[in-house]
């Protein structure tokens, strides 16, 4: 029994290769990722944002059906949600223990503080935590990236160019968000400097940072069968980095000067 469980941590799920499938529904979710971020990030970033993103994602999974991706194809198979799971878990867990690490010593520390999080209340805090992060941000990123986009790019060019133009448009996903991030971030600003320079520098480690990441995603629906591993990571890495920068800047405050 112990066995079996272990066995079915490890599905190595993979969409089948299907050839003559046509290109323009692929095209279209590629155009609706588009205008999804353009919205997000300038025309309504905190209107509405978990029922913006909620609703993107519900639109996002029909047309992935429509294409004729199955749930088990996208990582949302009902029979793979338990070692998903427990994928999920072990990342936070991983996540949490290096990130109580890092606070541990004063220069790694520093990477941790974001002047987007000083002014938040606790309760806001939670909120964002809690809710956006895996309800808004997570959600819709994984059943993009790694359910319908991913998906429909393995069952038309195969397994390896699916992981890899997934990857690079979840990197590409991330420019406009990382626009002026080295002047909220002194960690980052220190690293790629100020000004226009700085800011090229920023979103070009934006753009490499989240394309690896989009692969360690992949690596993690695959191995898992399940979009809930990645799901997990995603949020560790998000909603527990907001709240170490938050605390660190609250500890750093009531601090003698």
């Amino acid at each position: 029994m112990a066995g079996g469980t272990i066995l079915n941590l490890f599905n190595w799920l993979a969409p089948t290769q299907e050839a003559g499938l046509p290109w323009w529904p692929l095209a279209l979710v590629i155009g609706m990722l588009l205008l999804i971020n353009v919205v997000n990030n300038r025309v309504a970033p905190n209107s509405h944002y978990l029922l913006w993103s909620f609703a993107s994602s519900v639109i996002l999974l029909a047309l992935g059906l429509l294409d004729g991706n199955t749930f088990t194809d996208m990582g949302l198979s009902w029979t793979h949600y338990l070692s998903g799971l427990i994928w999920a878990g072990i990342c936070i867990g991983a996540v949490t223990l290096v990130y109580v690490v890092g606070i541990i010593f004063k220069p790694t520390r520093n990477a941790f503080r974001d002047d987007r999080h000083a002014e938040l209340s606790g309760g806001r805090l939670a909120f964002h935590a809690l809710l956006e992060v895996p309800f808004g941000t997570v959600l819709l990123e994984e059943i993009a990236f790694r359910a319908v986009l991913f998906s429909m790019l393995a069952r038309r060019y195969g397994l390896v160019w699916g992981i890899v133009l997934s990857s690079i448009l979840f990197g590409l996903w991330h420019v406009l968000p990382s626009i002026g991030s080295h002047e909220q971030n002194p960690a980052l600003g220190s690293v790629v400097g100020q000004g226009r320079r700085g800011n090229i520098f920023a979103i070009a480690l934006s753009v490499l940072t989240t394309t690896l990441a989009g692969f360690v995603f992949c690596a993690l629906r695959l191995m898992s069968g399940s979009v809930l591993a990645p799901m997990g990571l995603h949020w560790a890495t998000n909603g527990l980095g907001y709240a170490f920068s938050w605390a660190i800047i609250r500890r750093t405050r009531r601090l003698p000067q």
